[in-house]
């Protein structure tokens, strides 16, 4: 994702970032599954996923893919990962192979290399967010705050429908981030990030019990 072990705050490593894409994320995410499922101290019938944004669009995938994921719970998850330019801004990015996008922390010009696309296309249906959360079969909560000015709080209820065994939890004004920004440099959470702490551990306990 660009980051690095020396710098893993920062984009240190621009080209990894560019040449990012689903197909790394989730096989990624499958090393980061297997390396746990080892440890003596993991209980593999309790393995639950966690994602935020593009995030929780991936984990859904895997939590449908990967049977040893027994719970879900998705923070401000996108429903679709068709989320691409769109008509001459899409034609640019095609003939240029590659768009840039002012990252606003760091003001760094993010690249996204055409790549990202091809890959979605070839394996298209195994993205599909909508069909993945249809037919997974753990547990799910779906978190999502109600002023997410990123990802719109009706793509939480989206997949509230297209998997009525979710449970639903909005939280009233929340922003994408729930309050928190990087870096953090209080000693507490702010009070939204709290309330998707406290309600994460009480479904894991409700569900798993602990």
């Amino acid at each position: 994702n660009g980051t690095t072990v020396d710098n893993p705050h920062d984009f240190a490593d621009l080209e990894a970032f560019g040449n990012n894409n689903y197909s790394k994320e989730l096989s990624d995410l499958g090393i980061v599954i297997d390396h746990f499922i080892q440890h003596e101290k993991v209980d593999d019938q309790k393995l639950i996923l966690m994602g935020h944004s593009r995030g929780g669009g991936i984990s859904i995938i895997k939590t449908f893919e990967d049977e040893r994921v027994n719970g879900l719970i998705t923070v401000a998850s996108v429903d679709t990962l068709d989320r691409f330019p769109k008509n001459d801004a899409f034609k640019k990015w095609e003939e240029a192979g590659v768009f840039y996008v002012l990252n606003a922390r760091t003001k760094q010009e993010m690249p996204h290399y055409y790549q990202f696309y091809e890959d979605f296309k070839k394996d298209e249906m195994r993205f599909d967010v909508e069909r993945a959360t249809e037919m997974a079969k753990a547990h799910m909560l779906i978190i999502h705050g109600t002023s997410d000015e990123s990802v719109n709080v009706k793509n939480a209820e989206h997949l509230h429908i297209l998997n009525p065994n979710s449970e639903l939890f909005l939280i009233e004004g929340a922003n994408h981030t729930f309050g928190a920004k990087e870096p953090w440099e209080e000693n507490d959470l702010p009070k939204d990030l709290n309330k998707v702490v406290e309600k994460s551990v009480e479904f894991i306990k409700n569900k798993f019990v602990i």
